[in-house]
């Protein structure tokens, strides 16, 4: 079902713990807004190179996302490097530099790093987390450094006034949980639903939509309503309240990978067996669903944009092969990815180039105009149905999702639920 709600030269990450990384790539930004070519370039670019920046979580429990947010930009632009750089509107060719750094999903160490990083690098981009990511949005903006293509849902970010040098990359929360909704809202059963959610904007945007799609439908009932806190360890209380409602569907809008886990796992212990609602984001099929046993519920649902490099459905498909060939060849990332945000920051990394080649002026300024006029694009890896649309303030980059149900092995497309 488908809904508009809507890799300096050669450097590795540092993985695990703490501080990374210089890596190899080829990228560049630039926009509109009245710049010419003979404006001074602001920092981070040079007639030879352009450097990008992120603060991501490369330790901790979010780091196996957050170590994909560095590893597909790093394959894109590794791969555009070897091949000469990227080619920009000015005329000018050249190759991307990244430097990434661990924030540990702190928000914290994430504005910190942004400090480090803002008089060296020309944006900031990829980077995983809405407490990581707003921690430093206000600096960003008082600075006018851009802090774009960004892996996080809240829609403050797309929001042109409130954001004006900010851009999120993947769909907002409301997208997402409203997708979910319109699905559920679209069966002729009568369903009893318990929700879940992480108390900050992250979950209360899932919840969001997912209301939103279900009002005025009789069929379904939302029978209790809990919230977790994101340094959490333990949802085992809150599972065994749910569990005692009965709910026949479970909307866990959760961003902790452990977490995720644990809460399958202990539902199966209380004998509570409802279909699922998982985010995008903690979805995956080989590092949550199998070992959270996630085979034992009648459904389990998402939504996605990406083709799935592990889902066999894509093994010969074209995009996937080459993804995984850059990623190896140029990122040091050997393994088909578990997560999807190697992916999508893969997919960044295209729609950066798509906004290079339409750059005049060396500016931050014309990176920004130009980042707004992308219509359309279907980046590499992306589902059909989906696309690159930047020109619709309040939306982020990619606005459309596909909702898909859990086959044991990876996702198939859900036209209805059950």
């Amino acid at each position: 079902m488908s809904t508009h709600r809507s890799r300096m030269r050669a450097v590795s990450v540092i993985a695990g713990i703490g501080i990374v990384a210089l890596l190899a790539a080829g990228c560049a930004r630039g926009g509109g807004g009245g710049s010419t070519e003979t404006a001074a370039a602001s920092p981070g670019i040079t007639d030879d190179s352009i450097t990008l920046g992120i603060t991501t979580p490369l330790s901790g429990p979010t780091a196996g996302p957050g170590t994909c947010t560095v590893a597909g930009i790093t394959a894109y632009f590794g791969a555009k490097n070897a091949d000469g750089g990227v080619k920009f509107g000015d005329g000018k060719t050249r190759k991307v530099e990244i430097k990434a750094l661990d924030d540990a999903y702190d928000p914290q160490k994430a504005a910190a790093n942004y400090d480090q990083l803002k008089d060296s690098v020309f944006a900031m981009t990829a980077g995983l987390g809405t407490p990581t990511n707003r921690a430093w949005r206000e600096a960003a903006i008082a600075d006018k450094v851009p802090q774009v293509l960004i892996e996080t849902g809240d829609p403050i970010f797309s929001d042109s006034s409130q954001s004006p040098w900010q851009l999120g990359f993947v769909p907002i929360y409301q997208n997402e949980g409203a997708a979910f909704g319109d699905l559920l809202a679209s069966s002729s059963e009568n369903h009893k639903v318990a929700i879940l959610s992480q108390n900050d904007d992250y979950g209360k945007g899932y919840v969001e939509g997912f209301k939103s799609a279900i009002q005025g439908h009789d069929n379904i009932q939302i029978v209790k309503e809990l919230t977790y806190e994101a340094t959490d360890s333990s949802v085992d209380a809150q599972l065994t309240e749910l569990a005692g409602t009965g709910a026949d569907v479970f909307f866990n809008a959760m961003s902790i990978t452990p977490l995720v886990i644990s809460s399958l796992q202990k539902a199966q212990e209380l004998k509570w067996l409802p279909s699922w609602f998982l985010p995008s984001n903690t979805s995956s099929p080989t590092a949550i669903l199998q070992p959270g046993g996630a085979e034992a519920f009648p459904g389990v649902y998402t939504v996605s944009f990406a083709k799935a490099a592990a889902s066999p459905a894509f093994a010969a498909d074209p995009d996937v092969v080459k993804f995984l060939a850059d990623l190896k060849q140029y990122a040091n990332y050997p393994d088909t990815p578990a997560f999807p945000h190697c992916a999508w920051s893969y997919m960044i990394g295209a729609t950066l180039e798509q906004v290079f080649a339409k750059m005049t002026a060396p500016t931050r300024d014309d990176f920004m105009s130009k980042l707004r006029t992308i219509s359309g694009f279907q980046a590499p890896l992306m589902l059909e149905g989906t696309s690159v649309d930047t020109t619709k303030d309040g939306q982020p980059a990619v606005s459309s999702v596909i909702v898909q149900k859990y086959n044991g092995k990876g996702y198939a497309n859900a036209d209805a639920f059950g």
